[in-house]
């Protein structure tokens, strides 16, 4: 499942007395999910291996003769897509989410596959959490609101796994001790 908690959310102990993010305090849990990766590098190097030797077969009798020179740009191009494309796939890979909860704020910070930073936060008393089973653009779609805006989470995962996600996620904020009223 590519989602790891550093502490699993059954586990995640609450905190006694004064316990926040604004006091510099460690989070109450760290989740970071990533796209699935169906095709490890070094399969990867299989795949060309194996599209390279199976392109060859046909070129090797054209050894010596002037077809094979016409042929040649072809077949190497083909390979080179084939590299390019998987090249590609594993750039779009790159794609992280980090989710961390404190008792005062809840965090997500979404690395592009670019690189580039989007980041929410919000104060988890406030943060209204919902699991769209129909209607969103996959299914069970997850969404986070709150600080004024909706942000999505864990789109890339499959349905199963945002499921549990939402489960993980509920448990803690149900956890979460709730501030208490001014006197």
């Amino acid at each position: 499942m590519p989602l790891t908690w550093d502490r699993r959310p059954q586990d995640t102990p609450l905190p006694d007395g004064a316990f926040s993010h604004a006091a510099g305090d460690g989070a109450l849990a760290h989740a970071v999910l990533w796209p699935h990766r169906s095709l490890p590098r070094r399969g990867m190097a299989g795949v060309i291996a194996f599209a390279f030797t199976m392109i060859m077969i046909p070129v090797i009798p054209l050894l010596g003769s002037p077809i094979l020179w016409g042929l040649l740009p072809f077949t190497m191009g083909a390979i080179w897509l084939l590299w390019f494309a998987l090249e590609r796939s594993y750039a779009s890979g790159a794609l992280r989410e980090d989710l961390t909860l404190w008792s005062d704020r809840i965090e997500i910070v979404r690395t592009n596959s670019r690189g580039t930073e989007q980041r929410w936060d919000a104060n988890p008393f406030w943060v209204r959490l919902t699991l769209h089973e129909t209607g969103g653009p996959v299914e069970n779609y997850i969404t986070l609101s709150g600080a004024g805006r909706e942000v999505e989470l864990g789109a890339f995962l499959s349905p199963e796994e945002r499921e549990a996600l939402h489960r993980d996620i509920d448990r803690l904020l149900r956890r979460l001790p709730r501030p208490s009223a001014p006197l």
